[in-house]
């Protein structure tokens, strides 16, 4: 009664898949440049990850210097007030 469609690669590809996409790279890169290629991926990554990283440390720096400008600021408030009512 109903029909259900399946895809031609359901999850990731092994076996048969697998063998075909590793021979279309050897064919299209060569044996000898599939490990440069995988290299200069990998290298291509780590420098991603890093690059992150700094972002990410340096928006917590910025965010953390913004907490104690406010903590700074209410407290020369609260100081200020003090004074003067005295």
């Amino acid at each position: 009664m109903f029909d259900t469609i399946t895809p031609l690669f359901p999850g990731l590809p092994g076996g048969p898949e697998l063998l075909i996409v590793l021979l279309v790279l050897v064919l299209l890169f060569g044996a000898n440049k599939i490990p440069k290629l995988a290299r200069s991926t990998g290298q291509a990554m780590g420098e991603f990850k890093r690059g992150r990283n700094e972002i990410e440390e340096e928006l917590k720096d910025i965010e953390h210097d913004d907490d104690e400008n406010t903590t700074d600021v209410s407290t020369e408030s609260a100081t200020e007030s003090t004074t003067t009512s005295e």
